[in-house]
């Protein structure tokens, strides 16, 4: 089977969130497993700055950008033969567009989005299908991801019928919030017929609405655990296109990220200054000094709670300055990682200031730091007001960091709350509504159970014996993309 993913980021090129994680990992899984595997995204500033071995394909593609024509040239990644060999050969391809992609950040600066994000991701889904044409690619599955690509159903079933029409298109939502809505002239850009502005497919309260219409289009929709799935089918949760959901549930799939064992396993880690497994824990504590002397925490033999994380308030920062001062009055140890809102900048800032010797605070964005406060702490807090998935639990799981986590999306899927008669099957500790009372019991009665050496053993070899590979996730997508689906 030939697979095409078109996404906006992608691990090791350009990243933003978690989207860019599941591209890296999920081509590489279906590749080991003897699949065709092609990926195609924006060639951004970053990606030229900071990438050996891409070179130019020597084909160039046109497409009408409302009365204008803009060109673009395809790129193509060169992987080693020891990298394709090892991970599974993956063609990787860049469309290249100085005007639009060679900016200093993906989608935004601090002031706000950059004005011409329409324009820049029309011309991104169009110019990805013309290059499937130019480099004569005979894909049987395209998998698009997020809002950014969500037109290219649309156009596999319109502009480009004769040339995808019997094309199986999937669309993967990571996460609704983001859904690509812009000014309703924006339509003129995309050479899309008018009729197809209206409330059934592409108009969302007088915008233009990319992720609905990737919605409406695709054969398949997936999100990324089921619980999730179901969420995003109500009101709370749905923003708004919950209709639009319920109404093509039969083709609504949750399936639960994986993680790459290759890059998070802490038996192999080389990011962090000592490696261990479940059966020679003692590297954990080594790397938990290491953290407590890097942020210049007293070196004591209390528990530290890690937050890596965006700091925005999906992520449950306002429960968690909310109640911060009670957490500083037990005997514990914090470590926080990550950049975001402006808000949350100051606030843990002045935290850190205000509580030296038992926090420590990097407002910044470190993947080597990441790696060791998963290692180095005990328990990582992901107190989020919804989560898709989360693949920051899953790290902490596999590196005996015992989760604890709010019930919602992939988080409920993935963490079994602690109860002594459940000591055999927990992982971790939740708690269901969003409250920061709540939330801080639940630090509490974890701290409790992390004095019983015993029991506390028990979770982390619960959670390090667990196996959150991409194979389980990759079988899934495949069953889909194999499988006929009804009629709506």
């Amino acid at each position: 089977m030939h697979i095409i993913q078109i996404t906006p980021e992608m691990v090791p090129f350009a990243k933003t969130g978690g989207l860019a994680d599941v591209t890296g990992a999920l081509p590489k899984q279906f590749a080991s497993m003897g699949h065709k595997v092609s990926v195609f995204m924006p060639l951004y500033k970053q990606v030229k700055d900071n990438t050996r071995n891409l070179v130019s394909t020597d084909v160039s593609v046109s497409v009408k950008i409302g009365d204008e024509t803009r060109s673009g040239i395809i790129w193509k990644y060169q992987a080693s033969d020891s990298q394709a060999s090892h991970k599974g050969k993956v063609d990787v391809y860049f469309i290249q567009r100085d005007e639009y992609y060679h900016r200093d950040n993906l989608y935004s600066t601090p002031e706000g989005d950059y004005w011409d994000n329409a324009e820049r991701f029309i011309f991104f889904s169009r110019a990805t299908l013309e290059a499937i044409k130019a480099l004569n690619l005979k894909p049987d599955v395209i998998h698009c991801h997020d809002w950014q690509s969500a037109l290219v159903p649309i156009y596999t079933r319109t502009l480009y019928k004769k040339d995808f029409g019997s094309v199986k298109t999937v669309i993967t939502v990571h996460n609704l919030a983001y859904q690509g809505s812009f000014w309703h002239w924006d339509m003129k850009l995309t050479g899309l017929d008018w009729s197809l502005f209206n409330w059934k497919q592409l108009e969302f309260w007088g915008k233009l609405n990319f992720l609905k219409g990737g919605l409406v289009f695709s054969d398949i929709i997936t999100t990324v655990s089921p619980r999730y799935a179901q969420e995003i089918q109500t009101h709370e949760f749905g923003c708004g296109l919950e209709g639009v959901l319920k109404e093509r549930s039969k083709h609504l799939f949750g399936i639960i990220n994986g993680i790459d064992y290759g890059d998070w396993n802490p038996d192999t880690d080389r990011l962090i200054p000592d490696r261990y497994a479940p059966d020679k824990l003692q590297g954990k504590a080594k790397n938990k000094v290491a953290l407590q002397r890097g942020g210049q925490m007293l070196e004591r033999d209390v528990p530290i709670i890690g937050m890596v994380t965006r700091l925005a308030d999906q992520k449950g920062l306002d429960m968690v300055s909310e109640v911060f001062d009670d957490l500083m009055k037990m005997n514990i140890q914090f470590v926080l990682l990550g950049t975001g809102d402006e808000k949350y900048h100051k606030k843990f800032s002045e935290l850190g200031r205000k509580y030296q010797v038992k926090t420590s605070m990097h407002i910044t964005f470190d993947n080597s730091l990441a790696h060791l406060i998963i290692a180095g702490s005990d328990m990582l807090l992901v107190p989020s007001r919804y989560e898709p998935c989360g693949l920051s639990q899953l790290y902490a799981l596999k590196y005996g960091t015992v989760p604890i986590v709010r019930e919602t999306g992939g988080l409920a899927d993935t963490i079994i709350n602690y109860a002594p008669d459940k000591i055999k099957t927990a992982n971790g500790f939740s708690f269901k509504n969003y409250s920061s009372q709540m939330m801080l019991g639940i630090i509490k009665n974890a701290v409790q159970v992390y004095n019983d050496k015993k029991v506390w053993k028990q979770l982390m070899s619960n959670g390090m014996s667990q196996d959150w590979s991409w194979g389980h996730s990759a079988n899934e997508y495949l069953g889909l993309y194999k499988n006929r689906l009804p009629k709506d």
